[in-house]
């Protein structure tokens, strides 16, 4: 483990996190690489890697650092957030170990799913974690799918450890996103697709958006108008996606998008059980939303 970090690691701009593409159910590293060889040129930050839109809960570990890897080697110039997520405090701080030996970013963490902690549980769950990695952490604040909202004051107490420096914001609580925002020691990173624009006009930093593997140049344009002020033209760029992302999250995350993407023929539709597969009348209405975003 690393004594210190850079003073100001920097999560700002437009994070991907990657889907995992399968083929007769075993990851698809030549598509997955293919995948991040057309993304890296758009002007994104960098990927996250093996997120909940990457299907990690259906990947063992070895399947997990293998995917890793082949992103490591398809997009070298970018950096990399990984997932992490487990309810087993020990085995869990194995892995951070484990995952510190490889070329990061960062940590994407959760809180533990099924216990449903208390706010003090949740600081000593982080603050090991923290203490055992060797690189930065994200905290993911995501409570309809770990079952605990992160609290304010559990956050911002958290902010005070060293190696704790942003979060992607799921909570669905605007105050504590301003809380966080003015507070200013965390990066505060959307994490649901359509509050990237209200999170980053407040004073956000960016954010981690599933759909901008879909329409990325004009999900990067956002972010670039929001930063430089520009209000009126980066909600003329934001407006029309708005149907894309609700089309994207009509079914279960990753399942529109793998339908999306397996369309313009760049992965297998394919998911791990128990996800399934879009609902047809829904991945025609999806289809039909980016065939008029892609009109000139």
């Amino acid at each position: 483990m690393q004594d210190s970090l850079s003073p100001s690691p920097d999560f700002s701009g437009l994070w991907i996190p990657l889907v995992t593409p399968f083929r007769d159910q075993a990851v698809d590293h030549a598509a997955l690489a293919a995948l991040a060889e057309r993304l890296a040129p758009t002007g994104i930050a960098g990927f996250v890697v093996c997120g909940s839109t990457g299907e990690a809960a259906a990947l063992d570990a070895d399947e997990q650092l293998a995917v890793l890897a082949t992103v490591t080697r398809a997009a070298p110039a970018l950096p990399r957030i990984m997932g992490l997520s487990g309810y087993h405090l020990g085995k869990t701080l194995g892995w951070v170990r484990e995952l510190g030996t490889h070329d990061l970013a960062g940590l994407l963490v959760p809180a533990p799913s099924y216990i449903r902690p208390s706010q003090a549980g949740l600081v000593e769950w982080f603050g090991a974690i923290a203490d055992a990695s060797a690189v930065p952490l994200l905290i993911y604040d995501i409570p309809y799918r770990t079952g605990i909202a992160i609290e304010r004051e559990t956050l911002l107490a958290l902010a005070a450890h060293p190696r704790i420096r942003g979060i992607k914001d799921c909570g669905g609580d605007l105050p504590k996103t301003r809380a966080l925002i003015a507070d200013g020691r965390l990066q505060v990173l959307a994490g649901e697709d359509g509050q990237l624009f209200s999170t980053v006009a407040e004073g956000g930093t960016g954010a981690i958006a599933a759909s901008a593997h879909l329409q990325t140049g004009r999900f990067v344009a956002v972010l670039r108008l929001l930063g430089e002020g520009r209000l009126a033209e980066a909600r003329a760029q934001w407006q029309p996606l708005l149907p894309l992302i609700e089309a994207l999250f009509a079914d279960a995350n990753p399942g529109p998008l793998k339908a999306a993407l397996a369309a313009q023929g760049l992965l297998q539709d394919e998911l791990r059980s128990p996800m399934t597969r879009v609902a047809p009348e829904r991945r025609a209405r999806l289809l039909a939303t980016l065939e008029a975003l892609n009109r000139p």
